[in-house]
């Protein structure tokens, strides 16, 4: 490879990674905000919310976990701390809406037939939105990033959570 290869290669490498990163922001300001949200629904009572006294009244003691995964999942996940974590709480989450209540419904949200309820289509676009960033961590612009944390050999140790 001559030199003049090379140097387009790098280039090209890091204007890619670039994208990468403004991506993994994208996807992780706006995954996070949504579930910011529904947390501060279940949490707070926020934007005509429940509260948390009535999502545990409904769910039980998983209803704790639930709320806490969505509001501080979805914080973790605006700022760049815990992403990985976070965005791996938040799939979980998911999964079990899919599994104990939303299956049952369908792929669509059922708007117009008589079976009241919401499908799973949401849930695996908030799925298929945070698993890049479990495989490829928060990108450059993460506050996670800018923490003294202990490395091993240039690397973060909490780089799974990162």
């Amino acid at each position: 490879m001559s030199i003049k290869e090379k140097i387009m290669s790098s280039e090209t490498t890091v204007r890619d990674r670039s994208a990468i990163d403004w991506a993994l922001l994208a996807a992780r300001v706006l995954v996070g905000i949504i579930f910011m949200a529904h947390g501060a629904q279940k949490l707070f009572g926020a934007f005509g919310g429940p509260g948390l006294s009535a999502v545990v009244q409904m769910m039980g003691p998983l209803g704790y976990l639930v709320t806490i995964g969505e509001f501080f999942g979805g914080l973790g996940l605006v700022f760049g701390f815990l992403s990985r974590f976070s965005a791996a709480s938040i799939i979980l989450i998911m999964l079990g809406a899919i599994g104990m209540v939303h299956a049952k419904f369908g792929f669509f949200m059922n708007w117009m037939g008589n079976q009241a309820g919401e499908g799973f289509e949401y849930h695996l676009l908030a799925i298929g939105t945070l698993l890049p960033i479990v495989i490829a961590g928060p990108g450059r612009f993460a506050i996670g990033r800018l923490l003294p944390l202990p490395k091993v050999e240039g690397e973060r140790l909490v780089a799974v959570l990162e």
